[in-house]
């Protein structure tokens, strides 16, 4: 199962598409992503940065610690300029921006499971 956690749907069902025929599970804050990591187990996480409630960084700092989360790969999709070498601490593998997001670099994710 792969995570998608944005709270913007149309951004959601996009990166849904292109992971196609994977099993994804969409989440519009990271609230109920958490309540539900355990329990899914999932492989891969693509995260916004910019969530309704609690942001990006507090979901990361969660995942991070507890040893069954803290090696999800998670793949940051976002407008803002970040370092993905900085992000690396908090389990980050890759920075997609989304005004520059193709299929392609979505399936090329699939490579961290």
């Amino acid at each position: 199962m792969i995570y998608i956690i944005d709270d913007d749907r149309l951004m959601s069902e996009c990166l849904e598409r292109y992971l196609r025929p994977e099993e994804v599970k969409i989440f519009g804050n990271a609230i109920d992503a958490i309540s539900n990591i355990d329990e899914d187990n999932p492989k891969l996480i693509f995260l916004d940065v910019l969530l309704d409630g609690p942001d990006a960084f507090t979901f990361l700092n969660e995942i991070v610690s507890y040893e069954n989360t803290a090696k999800i790969p998670v793949v940051i999709v976002t407008s803002l300029n970040l370092d993905e070498k900085s992000m690396q601490a908090y389990g980050v593998k890759k920075v997609l921006k989304k005004e520059t997001l193709t299929p392609e670099e979505v399936k090329k994710c699939l490579a961290l499971i």
